[in-house]
């Protein structure tokens, strides 16, 4: 039996499909010679003070679960724009997504993180972008931008590609650090919210 293109079943072997040929993409064109660029990526958020996470909409979304997890192994985590969030500073890493690397309050911010010392982590489609040229490390991920309709890139509405990669990236992220870590999970549970 064959799924159409309105079922759900066909709609998330799509999704299957491109997620598997992105992931694909990710880890045959991250390298830079050498080092892989995405333990790059993990270790400068190991290696921060803090780390503050910031994008927009969907992308935004995205990073708070990666902020929780981070939270889980023990890292001081920020969501920006949140009243408790302090400030950022030297030895501090911002980790940012923006599919069009553009996005007017993320570029504002990380200019901003720079300025104070900070590093900036940046996941985008857009290589040459204004957020990219502040980045102390970049993830290209190789799916539309939200902007783009033409279908090439993904079948997929907007930007949804580029937003399902940020939290699989973010999972990914996670779980190289939890191992690199040692610590087992019975040691990260005590960190997991109990005002729930």
């Amino acid at each position: 039996m064959t799924d159409s293109d309105d079922s759900v079943s066909g709609a998330l072997r799509l999704i299957r499909t491109e997620l598997d040929a992105t992931i694909d993409l990710l880890l045959d064109d991250q390298q830079d010679g050498s080092s892989d660029v995405l333990d790059v990526f993990a270790s400068l958020l190991a290696e921060a003070q803090r780390v503050f996470v910031l994008g927009a909409g969907r992308s935004g979304l995205a990073l708070r679960m990666t902020a929780m997890r981070m939270m889980h192994l023990g890292l001081e985590v920020h969501v920006v724009g949140e009243v408790t969030a302090p400030a950022i500073g030297a030895g501090d890493v911002l980790l940012t997504a923006s599919g069009s690397g553009s996005t007017p309050g993320v570029v504002k911010a990380a200019a901003t993180a720079v300025d104070a010392g900070a590093r900036v982590a940046v996941i985008t489609t857009a290589a040459s972008s204004p957020l990219a040229e502040l980045a102390a490390a970049l993830i290209m991920v190789p799916a539309a931008a939200k902007l783009d309709r033409s279908g090439t890139a993904s079948a997929q509405y907007a930007g949804s590609l580029f937003e399902q990669t940020v939290a699989l990236l973010g999972d990914a992220l996670f779980h190289a650090l939890w191992q690199r870590s040692g610590a087992s999970a019975d040691d990260l549970w005590p960190r997991h919210a109990n005002l729930e």
